[in-house]
């Protein structure tokens, strides 16, 4: 009889939580699209998803703030919806870093990042950007003229990300897209930062490049007063965004090293970017490249039981990185990111 009622009870518990994975995939599924959130959510309601490992953190250069060595990327996840389950989810498995950017270029993601902000604000390190207003490509030439109108724009553009934050400083600022080494080395825009500085609206001065990063890298080191700076960096060396593939005649993430170490010896934190990028290729042409890095990893990286882009995350975080901002744009999406970043020591220690 005992036998019996356990059978009945255990049969009734499976029908509701199948019933409950049922009505959170199949919402999640109407929702987002994608199929594999939707077996991820659906899971996650009945406590079978396998459990994170613990997310470690890095001092960000001189900022002083243990940071999560995973930075959530928000633009892509918020600029045209708010995603508020997946900031907590983030949040709750210890990403305590977030990025975000100007509406000009990211649309509402600020705006859809600010009720995060209102519950968190304390707790995390707030990172926004915005692009110098000057058309420029790498070494072209700036005058002072030139450089101290952008500076003003540059400025206007912080208090406009601040408005939409709902947020009355932020934790860093970027010169972002600084692909001209004449403006990250201008006193112009160190002074525009230090007015943002003293008024009480940013800690700590940053940048951002997708090109001409190398040189970026030394000019920063040379003129001082960055303490933070986001490159796009992958296994096999700078990756460049006007072509979306790896810089011609890069020299691989290995022999990098020196460049790196001055950087972080300048009291700059270095965030990662682009790492897998061109591992997805161009999906509209029907083509990706999964195994371009495989060359650089070793036996034990190879065989790990990693996706493509997880091992390009883990590689570059032990070459030299505090951290790495990964797009994250679902449940699985993240929860993927969450295990490169914090077990990449195990694979490449």
């Amino acid at each position: 009889m005992q036998e019996d009622q356990n059978k009945s009870v255990a049969s009734r518990r499976s029908f509701l939580q199948g019933m409950a994975m049922l009505g959170v995939g199949g919402a999640t599924l109407l929702r987002s699209g994608d199929a594999r959130a939707a077996v991820f959510a659906a899971r996650a309601v009945v406590g079978t998803n396998p459990p994170l490992p613990e997310l470690g953190k890095r001092t960000l250069g001189r900022t002083g703030f243990e940071g999560s060595r995973l930075v959530f990327g928000c633009g892509a996840a918020l600029s045209q919806r708010p995603n508020d389950e997946l900031l907590e989810a983030a949040f709750e498995a210890g990403v305590n870093v977030f990025d975000v950017g100007t509406r000009h270029y990211y649309h509402d993601a600020e705006k859809n990042l600010a009720p995060f902000l209102k519950r968190h604000r304390d707790e995390v390190f707030l990172i926004s950007k915005a692009f110098v207003p000057l058309e420029l490509e790498p070494g072209q030439q700036v005058s002072a003229s030139e450089l101290k109108a952008a500076a003003q724009g540059w400025l206007a553009m912080m208090d406009e990300s601040l408005a939409e934050l709902q947020v009355d400083h932020l934790d860093a600022y970027y010169l972002m897209a600084s692909n001209n080494t004449a403006v990250v080395g201008s006193d112009e825009m160190q002074e525009a930062f230090q007015k943002a500085k003293q008024a009480g609206k940013v800690r700590h001065l940053g940048l951002s490049t997708h090109q001409d990063a190398e040189q970026v890298l030394e000019a920063a080191i040379a003129k001082g007063g960055f303490d933070l700076a986001q490159i796009a960096i992958t296994p096999a060396g700078w990756y460049d965004w006007g072509d979306k593939s790896i810089l011609k005649g890069t020299p691989p993430m290995t022999e990098l090293q020196p460049l790196l170490a001055r950087a972080r010896e300048a009291g700059i934190g270095l965030i990662g970017m682009k790492a897998g990028r061109y591992l997805a290729g161009r999906k509209f042409l029907g083509w990706g490249n999964p195994g371009a890095f495989d060359e650089y990893y070793d036996a034990k990286l190879l065989g790990a039981k990693l996706s493509a882009f997880q091992r390009s995350y883990a590689y570059v975080l032990e070459h030299g990185l505090d951290a790495v901002n990964a797009d994250s744009q679902s449940l699985p999406h993240l929860h993927e990111n969450l295990i490169a970043a914090a077990t990449s020591a195990e694979y490449l220690a």
